[in-house]
């Protein structure tokens, strides 16, 4: 997504985007909940990546997001 993000011109998107591969990699899994809620924040109601980036790019990233997201929320109950 950052690349489509860098090849469309988007320059916020990419700079917002910029950041989210390398904390994606790097975090630990207590800090991964934080970096899914700024990337998910992408995807706003009122201002959405979604109206400069297609579909068959954003959608997929979205899917993994929110898979990560429940399956961190899943980690932190049975803990």
């Amino acid at each position: 997504m950052l690349e489509a993000a860098r090849e469309a011109g988007a320059k916020r998107w990419s700079d917002f985007l910029a950041i989210v591969p390398d904390q994606l990699r790097d975090a630990r899994v207590g800090e991964l909940r934080a970096v899914t809620l700024r990337a998910r924040a992408a995807y706003g109601p009122k201002d959405s990546i979604r109206e400069s980036l297609p579909a068959d790019v954003t959608e997929p990233f979205l899917d993994a997001l929110d898979r990560l997201r429940k399956t961190l929320a899943r980690e932190i109950s049975e803990r």
